[in-house]
Protein backbone atom coordinates (compact mmCIF):
# COMPACT_ATOMS: atom_id res chain seq x y z
CA UNK A 1 0.00 0.00 0.00
CA UNK A 2 0.68 3.59 -0.87
CA UNK A 3 2.36 5.69 2.03
CA UNK A 4 1.78 9.26 1.81
CA UNK A 5 1.68 12.39 4.23
CA UNK A 6 0.08 12.60 7.57
CA UNK A 7 -0.88 15.95 6.10
CA UNK A 8 -2.63 14.20 3.25
CA UNK A 9 -4.71 12.46 5.61
CA UNK A 10 -8.38 12.78 6.40
CA UNK A 11 -10.30 13.28 9.68
CA UNK A 12 -11.29 9.95 11.40
CA UNK A 13 -8.52 8.12 9.64
CA UNK A 14 -6.59 5.01 11.11
CA UNK A 15 -2.81 4.79 9.60
CA UNK A 16 0.13 3.36 10.33
CA UNK A 17 3.42 5.23 10.78
CA UNK A 18 5.66 4.04 8.10
CA UNK A 19 8.77 6.47 8.30
CA UNK A 20 9.94 9.39 9.32
CA UNK A 21 11.79 11.87 6.77
CA UNK A 22 13.32 14.55 9.33
CA UNK A 23 16.43 15.75 10.80
CA UNK A 24 17.44 14.13 13.90
CA UNK A 25 15.50 16.49 16.31
CA UNK A 26 12.42 16.38 14.39
CA UNK A 27 12.74 12.45 14.87
CA UNK A 28 13.29 12.65 18.51
CA UNK A 29 10.88 14.65 19.73
CA UNK A 30 8.33 12.67 17.22
CA UNK A 31 9.42 9.69 18.87
CA UNK A 32 9.41 11.53 22.71
CA UNK A 33 5.66 11.64 22.07
CA UNK A 34 5.36 7.62 20.31
CA UNK A 35 5.15 8.82 17.14
CA UNK A 36 7.49 6.19 15.57
CA UNK A 37 7.68 3.87 13.07
CA UNK A 38 4.78 0.98 13.31
CA UNK A 39 2.84 2.96 15.28
CA UNK A 40 -0.83 3.21 15.04
CA UNK A 41 -2.83 6.93 15.24
CA UNK A 42 -6.20 8.28 14.22
CA UNK A 43 -6.50 11.89 12.85
CA UNK A 44 -9.00 13.24 15.26
CA UNK A 45 -8.97 17.15 14.13
CA UNK A 46 -7.15 18.54 10.69
CA UNK A 47 -7.62 22.38 10.41
CA UNK A 48 -7.30 23.71 6.73
CA UNK A 49 -3.98 25.70 7.49
CA UNK A 50 -3.23 24.87 11.49
CA UNK A 51 -2.21 22.01 13.19
CA UNK A 52 -3.13 18.26 13.32
CA UNK A 53 -4.97 16.46 16.23
CA UNK A 54 -4.31 13.15 15.89
CA UNK A 55 -4.71 10.20 18.68
CA UNK A 56 -1.79 8.05 19.89
CA UNK A 57 -1.56 4.97 21.94
CA UNK A 58 -4.86 6.94 23.58
CA UNK A 59 -3.24 10.21 24.24
CA UNK A 60 -4.08 13.26 22.60
CA UNK A 61 -1.43 15.18 20.04
CA UNK A 62 -1.38 18.36 18.30
CA UNK A 63 1.37 18.10 15.42
CA UNK A 64 2.25 21.94 13.69
CA UNK A 65 1.54 21.44 9.86
CA UNK A 66 5.56 21.09 9.23
CA UNK A 67 6.19 18.33 12.00
CA UNK A 68 3.09 16.79 9.97
CA UNK A 69 4.56 16.80 6.65
CA UNK A 70 7.43 15.02 8.31
CA UNK A 71 5.33 11.72 9.00
CA UNK A 72 4.88 8.95 6.74
CA UNK A 73 1.84 6.81 6.94
CA UNK A 74 0.06 4.26 5.45
CA UNK A 75 -3.50 2.92 6.00
CA UNK A 76 -4.39 0.48 8.99
CA UNK A 77 -4.76 -3.07 7.36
Amino acid sequence: MKEFSLIQAKENEKLVVVSIMGGRMATKRLADMGVVSGTKIKVLRKAPFGPIEIEVKGTKLVLGRGLATKVFVKYEE
